[in-house]
């Protein structure tokens, strides 16, 4: 299988190129268990990467726990998570890292968390609907280190 679908978030290709930990967060991200994507890129984060892959995994990560925030009832911990992938994300300066589109990424990141941003006290929100990202990789490999 090298294309992708709707049902599909990679390919037999990427499953080879990138490491078994960014694929299984991947499979839980997209299946909205965002506590347990968070383990298994910090499983990788944690391990013997180089300094732009620690960071997009740390950006990735981030943003995993501020969905997890919001399903717990804390906002105020979910923004201070979105900024913080958001400054990461801008920091690792790639449109697009381990074949995931940073550019699109962010954009449904921003349309599903932004609201956080609209008063000083996220507690006075009321929680929108919203719709996380879901993560599908480019069908090019690209960088990691």
């Amino acid at each position: 299988m090298n294309t992708l679908d709707d049902s599909n978030a990679y390919t037999d290709d990427h499953i080879a190129a990138y490491p078994v930990e960014y694929i299984a967060g991947i499979d839980l991200y997209n299946a909205g268990e965002f506590h347990a994507a968070h383990d298994a890129w910090e499983e990788r984060w944690m391990g013997e990467v180089g300094p732009q892959e620690k960071l997009f995994l740390q950006a990735m990560i981030q943003s995993a726990v501020a969905f997890h925030h919001l399903e717990i009832g804390r906002p105020g911990a979910a923004r201070q998570m979105y900024t913080r992938a958001k400054e990461k994300f801008a920091l690792l300066g790639f449109d697009i890292f381990m074949s995931l589109d940073l550019v699109d990424y962010q954009a449904q990141l921003d349309a599903a968390l932004s609201w956080l941003l609209t008063v000083a006290d996220p507690r006075e929100l009321t929680q929108p609907e919203i719709k996380p990202p879901r993560i599908s990789l480019q069908s090019e490999i690209s960088k990691f280190d």
